[in-house]
């Protein structure tokens, strides 16, 4: 004879199973969200130290007609500047905005050489380079080691030959317009340094 107590047996671990399954979701949950916080905040902070080496960068290359008279050094900015730059000053530059500025300044230096003043020779060549660069350089270097890498060369050399330049470590603090140029050229090494941290890490 048929024996409804049977049919009606019920599992009553369920709410076990479901309460593991919605916690273990919850800690993946909330393990993914510190991992894509921590990559978060490591990005921002490459981002935000890029955009101060670059900064500091100009401002070197400002300072170069006033201090500096050895032109390999304010030419190695150009390349540190285009490693360095944030991306999303990079892209304005590489897209209309970058071609409009290289073909004025183009025109300018090829037909009216005496309104072209000596100051913007590098910052076009810095525009031109943004634009014609291309991607193995604009997109796969700029993202990677090998960027950070020439970065950390260039702002060493830097470095060590305004030390040289100044008559030593001392004197390049000291020296009229020796500390200005100093703290912008350790700020060139902020950024590299912090990058090969956030990379190795």
């Amino acid at each position: 004879m048929w024996n409804p107590k049977s049919y009606l047996a019920m599992r009553t671990d369920f709410e076990d199973e479901s309460t593991q399954f919605i916690s273990s979701h919850f800690m993946n949950l909330g393990l993914a969200s510190n991992n894509l916080t921590q990559h978060g905040l490591s990005g921002f902070g490459i981002s935000l130290f890029g955009l101060i080496a670059s900064v500091a960068a100009i401002y070197l290359l400002i300072l170069d007609r006033t201090n500096w008279k050895t032109n390999i050094l304010t030419s190695l900015l150009i390349p540190y500047i285009f490693f360095s730059l944030p991306s999303w000053i990079f892209s304005v530059f590489r897209g209309e905005v970058g071609k409009w500025i290289a073909v004025i300044a183009v025109v300018l230096r090829l037909f009216l050489p005496r309104h072209f003043p000596d100051w913007l020779e590098l910052p076009a060549a810095l525009v031109l380079l943004i634009v014609v660069a291309p991607n193995l350089f604009a997109s796969t270097f700029r993202s990677n080691a090998v960027g950070v890498a020439v970065c950390l060369v260039i702002a060493c050399y830097l470095l060590q030959e305004h030390i040289r330049a100044s008559g030593g470590f001392r004197n390049s603090f000291t020296k009229a317009h020796g500390i200005s140029n100093t703290i912008g050229i350790i700020l060139l090494l902020v950024y590299p340094i912090w990058a090969l941290v956030v990379y190795i890490v």
